[in-house]
């Protein structure tokens, strides 16, 4: 594949689907005008993420969540709110989030979408700080394969689980796109957001999931504030040994990056190409969790 124009989107996204529909209009009329040819949007985007987080411990059924406050509109992967970004998205592949409507159960999804139709689909697997009050699981990482080469999907805390990103790249995705809505932290946080200790995680996790599995990696997050959440913006590209490429800091903007994915990757694992050199057999199983008992930070 020849060099493709990426870009990881840092923007705020509310509950107003409307207002949503005319900024990812805005930003793919951008992304359009400069040759983009993958846009990935933040979590959420469609209806907006939750207005608060709270104990990953406290109890709920999947039928309860929905009861518990003002959640997100639930949307069907068929319903209209999606055949209108399609409309709107033509050749661009698009990656952004939603409050999945899966029946019984709502999801928290990335969806990856071009003007012929949906090309992916990942629903959240790893819950921080009560979002399975909200939301129920996903089960699973895979790759697929779009017009600008083989992708996965992942969301937010996902990619704070080294396993999660190696599980696509072992499918064989040259390009993961990370879709957040990444908040600043909830206690000592610093008045400045690039100070903040969870924007250095998020910048932390996005550098090392790209050079420990040689990917591209393009990373999406809310910006702005909703509800209690002071988001961390941070969108990036990374390139495969670990080097931003582009990124939008703790501001709202777009970051874009020319890649060449194939030659990228290639140059990457030219000599040390950590797929190939792993050694499963002396991981093994890595056993219960520890009982220690942690503040949440």
């Amino acid at each position: 594949m020849s060099t493709i124009r990426v870009a990881a989107v840092a923007a705020p996204f509310g509950r107003d689907l409307d207002a949503a529909y005319a900024r990812i209009g805005a930003l793919l009329q951008q992304a359009r005008a400069e040759g983009t040819r993958l846009l990935v949007l933040p979590e959420a985007c469609l209806g907006g993420y939750l207005s608060a987080l709270g104990d990953s411990g406290a109890a709920g059924t999947p039928r309860s969540r929905r009861e518990r406050g003002a959640q997100p509109p639930a949307l069907r992967l068929d319903g209209p709110e999606l055949a209108r970004v399609r409309a709107m998205a033509r050749d661009v592949v698009v990656c952004l989030g939603i409050c999945e409507d899966g029946g019984e159960d709502r999801y928290n999804t990335a969806v990856c979408l071009d003007g012929d139709g949906i090309l992916g689909v990942h629903r959240k697997v790893h819950q921080p700080l009560g979002e399975n009050l909200s939301y129920a699981a996903g089960d699973g990482f895979h790759a697929f394969d779009t017009p600008v080469g083989r992708l996965g999907l992942q969301i937010c805390y996902d990619k704070a689980f080294p396993e999660a990103a190696r599980r696509l790249a072992l499918d064989g995705a040259g390009i993961i796109a990370s879709l957040s809505a990444w908040p600043g932290s909830r206690t000592g946080a610093a008045a400045d957001l690039a100070d903040d200790r969870w924007t250095h995680r998020f910048d932390l996790f996005d550098r090392a999931r790209a050079l420990e599995n040689q990917v591209v990696w393009v990373a999406a997050n809310q910006s702005g504030e909703f509800g209690s959440l002071r988001f961390v913006a941070s969108a990036k590209v990374v390139g495969p040994g670990g080097e931003v490429l582009a990124t939008t800091g703790t501001r709202p903007g777009v970051a874009a990056a020319d890649v060449d994915v194939d030659a990228l990757l290639a140059g990457a694992r030219r000599s040390m190409f950590h797929l190939r050199d792993r050694r499963p057999e002396a991981y093994g199983d890595a056993g219960p969790v520890p009982a220690l008992e942690v503040s949440r930070a």
